[in-house]
């Protein structure tokens, strides 16, 4: 993932309704998938808000649609989420393997204290 696809997919997630809805279809698992009338009554966001909200987290490449019958079935696109991550933490802890849980590294800069 570059830079301008990063900024484009934390734009996206960057407001309180499209991250809900993302973190909700996260949930959901890469072959659930949730119809938008049920994402609409999960979060309580009226259907025209929540169009809006899909189509800018579809621009993301964050989520995809998929037509089933006469409902448009949301996914997770956890290529694009993990990509994210990536970038995110491509140069965490200076190259160095942290550890599970909080992002600390294994090797971390000697303490104020530790120092003689």
């Amino acid at each position: 993932m570059d830079t301008s696809q990063a900024l484009v997919a934390l734009a996206a997630l960057a407001q309180e309704s499209r991250l809900a809805v993302f973190r909700l279809l996260v949930q959901a698992g890469p072959h659930g998938g949730i119809a938008a009338t049920k994402i609409a009554e999960a979060l309580c966001i009226p259907g025209s808000s929540l169009s809006f909200h899909l189509k800018e987290l579809t621009h993301a490449n964050l989520v995809t649609a998929l037509q089933d019958g006469r409902f448009i079935i949301y996914t997770a696109q956890f290529d694009t989420m993990n990509a994210l991550l990536g970038f995110l933490s491509e140069n965490c802890c200076n190259g160095l393997a942290c550890t599970p849980g909080p992002l600390e590294c294994l090797a971390s800069p000697p303490k104020a204290s530790d120092e003689g």
